[in-house]
């Protein structure tokens, strides 16, 4: 069973590593807050029909929305236009280094609040993969910190914080309509925000492909992701799950090299296969000590019959 929810967190961050790419070719295209409006209004009409048409939807109660409508402001309207904001000026893989930061931050505030143990082989594994992810985007570049880079380490803890409070949530309430109900909330906010700051008439002046992008990227990355993320999160446990994090910048390096021919240093290649060898630490992927592959015959299936 654990081996399925690792598959399908390595899905998740397949598709996110992807989003620091995507992400950086679309605010080139919409402003920061309407790309973030845009994208919640159509994962809430998918997060809303799948719940319907899998009859998932529960009502709520009274504690359910005192945990929803803080987590529709932090998790959604603080961290989406944190992120696509700071995304203006800063690049995707340096983005996906700070973001790297959250498995750490969600294992500290797991065990401060859900009382998740933070085990030696976590704190290994994430320590491990944090060098790797330093490898990967930090060697041989000049480091300064920039208002985008705030921004963006806004956008990690905002999601640290909405994992920790999606796991209490889904403790009561299964996780779609967990999901559905905090997005729709976090859209919500979003559009009014958007509206607020933002000048919406310019956004008919945007091409088809950018929105083809943005609409595909929202199902996605948003809608189906953050389903598979969240169910996943009830299985294994937020701190394990947040390890995971730690693969998005070798997924963007891939993707950017892939896509917008960004060069690949052997440095790069080597912090990827520690960011690798972290995550599966962590995650108990990796046999223990004294654990052998191939067990011997016994001796009595050795004797013929």
């Amino acid at each position: 069973m654990k081996m399925k929810s690792y598959v399908l967190l390595s899905v998740c961050i397949l598709f996110w590593g992807s989003n620091f790419v995507f992400g950086a070719i679309l605010v080139k295209q919409f402003s920061p807050m309407l790309l973030s409006a845009i994208r919640l209004t159509f994962t809430s009409f998918f997060l809303i029909g799948y719940a319907w048409f899998s009859k998932n939807s529960v009502r709520l109660q009274r504690a359910d929305w005192m945990l929803l409508i803080p987590l529709g402001f932090i998790g959604t309207l603080a961290n989406q236009t944190a992120f696509f904001t700071g995304m203006k000026t800063v690049d995707g893989t340096t983005a996906s280094l700070i973001l790297s930061l959250a498995p750490i931050t969600t294992a500290i505030l797991a065990s401060l609040f859900l009382r998740e143990p933070l085990t030696k082989r976590v704190a290994a594994g994430a320590i491990i993969a944090v060098l790797g992810v330093y490898c990967v985007v930090g060697i041989g570049k000049p480091f300064q910190i920039t208002a985008g880079m705030w921004l963006i380490f806004i956008a990690m803890l905002t999601f640290s914080v909405s994992i920790i409070m999606m796991r209490k949530l889904i403790e009561r309430v299964d996780p779609i309509s967990a999901t559905m109900y905090s997005t729709v909330i976090g859209c919500g906010m979003q559009i009014i925000a958007a509206s607020m700051v933002e000048q919406v008439s310019g956004i008919w002046r945007v091409p088809l492909w950018a929105w083809l992008l943005a609409i595909a990227t929202a199902l996605m990355m948003q809608g189906v992701c953050g389903l598979l993320w969240n169910r996943q999160i009830k299985e294994i446990g937020a701190a394990k799950a947040a390890i995971f994090l730690n693969l998005q910048p070798f997924v963007a390096m891939i993707v950017g090299f892939a896509l917008l021919g960004t060069p690949v240093t052997w440095p790069q290649i080597g912090g990827s296969v520690l960011i690798i060898f972290g995550v599966m630490v962590a995650t108990e992927m990796l046999p223990k000590r004294g654990t052998q592959f191939f067990a011997r015959p016994s001796k009595r299936e050795n004797v013929s019959s």
